[in-house]
């Protein structure tokens, strides 16, 4: 019997269960995902190419080519951005317009950096980033007026942090750039000028002030704070950590490696195979191992694992991985697809309960509306099907007739309420409710250009029947 499967032989109608992938014991570093967020020309990119040289990943021939083939073009201040803007457009016109991708390692983690679009037209791109991130960098420009801009309604600072912390960005860093600035030079009243109106916003957005949140002066184009700290001479009252310090001590995020896998694909490609992107949100993944694709229930096979373009036998919830797939092709892949343990697949539905937030709205919202939800990688139209009930902002509760004790069923909704509401998809997606998994169940609104609403998935078809509004 030695040589006999322990599971053999199988009881009618008995199937063999496939084994869960597990950790191999390799010691590793930590890994972090960090996405840059902030209004245009905040400095993103130029803060993320010059962290790439400063750890090593970007030689300084590379970059004295960039600064060269930047002076030529008259764009001298832009070198250090081509090492995250890679294409002709994002170089032409010094906007961000992809998520740029970029690697390095610390002392004692291993960082995946993601450049955030900062340009309005360019907001579904952001919030994809945001979603495969743990640290948002909230990137302000101290320059006079561009401060401003940013920040007034209108701008794209207030609705990239609201952003963030919907997608699920647990920690954020406000990094106050440019203080090296003719208009600013260090000037530490400009810097809490900043501080002091962001502060209560942010707070607003459920970012923990003593927890969640930490601000810092820097100069992306000098490199001021990022490694090295600053210069008394030139900065006396800042005596806290540098960029890079605060990062490598960063505590480790909790991670669910050993639940069911579940990857959410942002992007798919050809590559010698079929290949797709996307953060572990849950579960671990090696090599040879069979997965099934999601809404199309296919079958696939994982040959290759990339973690920072570095091959890899297995990754984990909260790393952002390239995964090579056999037994499918690259246009039967959509972004927002979800891969899965064969024996614990994701929800597909087209009807889901919500609560939802409405933040920003010029008109109201009744049964009929019509807008763009994002959840996880999927971009998918939706129309509200019925408001089920209003809760009270202070209490959390709902709002009850005084005379009937039977929960008050809105006509309509405006800005700042939060309803529960039976949304209708367009068609079905992946989907899960936020008790399950967080990352696939919350979600933002958008309407012409606007975040109108923020909120997250109580319950999906096959459980609608069973909703109680009591």
């Amino acid at each position: 019997s030695s040589g006999i499967n322990s599971e053999w032989p199988l009881r009618p109608g008995e199937q063999v269960k496939p084994k869960r992938a597990t950790k191999p014991k390799v010691k590793r570093k930590d890994n972090i995902n960090i996405v840059f967020i902030g209004h245009v020309d905040a400095g993103k990119s130029t803060i993320g190419g010059h962290l790439l040289y400063l750890t090593g990943q970007v030689d300084k021939r590379t970059l004295e080519k960039f600064e060269k083939e930047a002076k030529e073009m008259n764009r001298e201040s832009w070198y250090l951005s081509w090492a995250l803007d890679t294409n002709d457009e994002e170089r032409d016109k010094g906007k961000t317009v992809e998520v740029g991708r970029g690697f390095f390692e610390t002392e004692n983690k291993r960082f995946t950096l993601l450049d955030a679009p900062g340009h309005r037209c360019f907001v579904s791109n952001m919030i994809g980033g945001a979603a495969q991130a743990d640290v948002g960098v909230l990137v302000i420009s101290a320059r006079k007026g561009e401060f401003e801009t940013g920040f007034d309604r209108g701008g794209q600072t207030r609705e990239h942090a609201m952003l963030a912390k919907t997608a699920g960005v647990k920690k954020l860093i406000v990094l106050i750039n440019k203080m090296d600035d003719p208009s600013v030079e260090w000037d530490p009243e400009r810097y809490n000028e900043i501080k002091n109106r962001l502060s209560p916003f942010l707070k607003q957005c459920n970012f923990n002030p003593k927890s969640d949140l930490i601000f810092m002066p820097a100069s992306g184009l000098t490199g001021a704070n990022l490694k090295q700290p600053l210069d008394p001479k030139v900065c006396p009252w800042y005596t806290g950590p540098t960029f890079l310090k605060y990062l490598d001590d960063l505590p480790c995020f909790q991670r669910t490696s050993d639940g069911p896998f579940r990857l959410s694909v942002v992007e798919k490609y050809k590559d010698m195979g079929t290949m797709v992107m996307g953060k572990i949100i849950s579960g671990t993944v090696t090599k040879n191992q069979t997965l099934t694709i999601m809404p199309n229930k296919d079958s696939v096979q994982v040959m290759d694992i990339l973690i920072d373009d570095e091959e890899s036998d297995w990754a984990e919830s909260g790393d952002n991985v390239k995964l090579k797939l056999k037994n499918i092709e690259e246009e039967d892949i959509s972004a927002g697809f979800v891969l899965c343990s064969p024996d614990n697949l994701c929800r597909i539905a087209d009807t889901v309960l919500v609560q939802i937030q409405i933040v920003e709205l010029k008109n109201i919202i009744a049964p009929g509306f019509n807008c763009i939800m994002h959840i996880h990688s999927a971009i998918q139209e939706v129309s509200f099907k019925e408001l089920v009930c209003s809760l009270d902002k202070k209490t959390g509760k709902r709002k009850m007739d005084p005379r009937t004790q039977t929960p008050i069923r809105p006509r309509c909704a405006k800005e700042g309420d939060v309803v529960y509401a039976k949304l209708q998809l367009s068609s079905a997606i992946c989907i899960e409710a936020f008790s399950d998994y967080q990352q696939m169940g919350r979600f933002v609104l958008r309407e012409e250009g606007k975040t109108i609403a923020i909120g997250k998935v109580l319950k999906i078809s096959e459980k609608l029947n069973s909703v109680s509004t009591n």
